[in-house]
């Protein structure tokens, strides 16, 4: 018996070369993700810079995100919560 290793789909044999194919694909994913971060940092340093607030873009954007019921919910539970605290 050797001392190679099943894994994968079906117990099949570990490529060294699909192997690292596919860690050199996740990689560059990541570097595409750095870059694209780095490009929303740059528009919410633009929207700053013309009086806008980032904070409340970045809530606007997660409720964006979201399905208008599960908003909504999320909404009145806080409003409840806040109520309770006499906080409003």
């Amino acid at each position: 018996m050797s001392d190679e290793r099943q894994h994968g789909m079906g117990g099949g044999k570990v490529a060294a070369d699909e192997l690292r194919l596919l860690i050199e694909r996740a990689e560059r994913l990541e570097e595409e993700k750095k870059g694209i971060s780095d490009d929303i940092k740059d528009v919410m340093a633009e929207a700053k810079g013309r009086g806008y607030d980032p904070k409340a873009i970045r809530r606007i954007r997660s409720i964006r995100k979201k399905k208008k019921e599960e908003y909504q919910e999320e909404e009145a539970i806080l409003e409840v919560y806040l109520q309770a605290l006499g906080m409003i």
